[in-house]
């Protein structure tokens, strides 16, 4: 990797962290605060903007007592100012008392700000195999 590359994969790491922190405050620090930010939750509608997004974090952190997750197929590419991971979060938590578990294939853009790698984007879709299992040719 490069050192671009690194330093996009340590944003997109803590972007993990603030989200297993279940903290509004860290994740916050994790996002752009100067580009017209946009999230999709599996399941939900695209959100647009600071205060949607933000909004969504807090419902989901002030309802998720722990959440884990486990990265796999992380592929970071880097254009220009932007730079997108693409990746599978496999989640572990539990809402509501009960144990969840789930793969997640998802994309992270981050634009390069002065501050470092900030996310503009975070776009994640429920998938019915998990990232280890074999790959298909198959187009559906």
């Amino acid at each position: 990797m490069t050192p671009e590359q690194t330093a996009v994969a340590k944003a997109n790491e803590s972007f993990y962290h603030a989200f297993e922190s279940l903290k509004i405050e860290a994740m916050e620090q994790v996002w752009s605060k100067e580009a017209d930010i946009q999230c999709g939750h599996p399941g939900w509608r695209i959100l647009r903007g600071w205060g949607p997004v933000m909004e969504s974090w807090k419902r989901i952190f002030e309802n998720t007592p722990s959440m884990q997750f486990t990265l796999t197929d992380v592929n970071v590419h880097i254009s220009g100012e932007i730079a997108w991971v693409t990746l599978y979060e496999n989640l572990n938590s539990s809402i509501q008392g009960q144990n969840f578990s789930a793969a997640i294939l998802t994309t992270n853009m981050f634009q390069k700000s002065a501050d470092g790698w900030r996310m503009i984007l975070h776009l994640g879709s429920s998938v019915t195999q998990g990232a280890d299992q074999e790959e298909s040719n198959t187009v559906h």
